[in-house]
């Protein structure tokens, strides 16, 4: 039997190196992004989007200052006294004393406890899934970090692969899956949209034997209105489908082809062999500098 030293261990509380607490879940519910890594980097993959996606979700939906700090109370400044000079918040001047004691007390404020994020336990190799809280739209936190990677050319991650936003998640079976399908199709498949009236469902299914592929994509579609054609080619809108286990995610994009699928490493590596990269790799921009008559090598699509 686990000793209740063990069971402490077990309850203990892990915190990122910001001093703010790991929110993680056991199960996989609500809004969230599906993420595909390298194998055996399941944890370093969930650090670093830790990272990426409270600096991207920083940018996009700011806290209220009110709200970052509430009962935190501020160190008040050393108080000058009779023949001492009054020392600046950066603590120039004061004593190692007072140094340390100013840490102990910005150590002892209370630590934020509402995350953003969280880290669902998957159990699975290769498969991530981060948990989002309001107001963090997955779909547009997606995309934005595939326009920084096409525009910057860098991936700001090592192990993370693919990133597929899923808008809401339900169990695993028919009359759930239709349900979420048809609550989210509202704001995208109207009879005013411009443009052509295309989609296509991306369906990938992991670790599920209930519901052969067949029937999802065919539930799915009768759901879509009549004016809506299936493009495979090129449609105006793609359907996300997730089935892992007994867990289904869904979100609908219209850029997931322009972007390598959401795959941000496949997506940096195409836009570093379009431009010149101090690791002196040979790229069109440096092979026309040199003169060569040989055309460079472009990414596949």
């Amino acid at each position: 039997m686990p000793t209740d030293t063990s069971k402490k261990q077990g309850r203990k509380r892990k915190y990122r190196h910001d001093g703010t607490p790991v929110w993680s879940k056991r199960t996989i519910d609500g809004p969230g992004i599906w993420v595909s890594c390298v194998k055996g980097k399941e944890k370093q993959t969930i650090g670093e989007l830790y990272d990426l996606l409270d600096s991207l979700a920083t940018d996009i939906w700011p806290e209220d200052s009110d709200d970052s700090d509430d009962d935190a109370a501020p160190v008040p400044p050393p108080q000058a006294t009779d023949g001492e000079q009054q020392f600046s918040s950066t603590g120039e001047g004061l004593s190692i004393e007072d140094q340390l004691a100013r840490e102990i007390e910005t150590m002892k404020k209370p630590r934020r406890e509402h995350q953003r994020f969280a880290n669902c336990i998957t159990n699975t190799p290769c498969v991530v899934f981060i948990g989002c809280r309001a107001p963090v739209d997955p779909v547009q936190l997606v995309q934005a970090h595939v326009h920084q990677v096409e525009k910057s050319g860098t991936s700001r991650s090592r192990y993370t692969q693919r990133m597929v936003p899923s808008s809401e998640t339900c169990v695993a079976n028919l009359p759930e899956v239709v349900a979420m399908c048809r609550r989210l199709i509202v704001p995208h498949f109207t009879q005013e949209r411009e443009g052509e009236k295309t989609y296509r469902i991306e369906l990938r299914i992991r670790n599920h034997t209930t519901f052969a592929r067949p029937q999802i994509i065919d539930e799915i579609a009768k759901c879509i209105p009549d004016t809506y054609k299936v493009d495979l080619g090129n449609p105006a809108l793609f359907i996300l489908v997730e089935v892992f286990k007994s867990v289904c995610g869904m979100s609908i994009v219209d850029d997931y082809y322009q972007y390598q699928k959401y795959n941000v490493m496949a997506l940096a590596k195409s836009q570093d062999e379009s431009r010149e990269l101090p690791s002196g790799r040979v790229n069109q921009k440096k092979t026309e500098e040199m003169g060569a008559e040989k055309p460079s090598i472009q990414a596949e699509s």
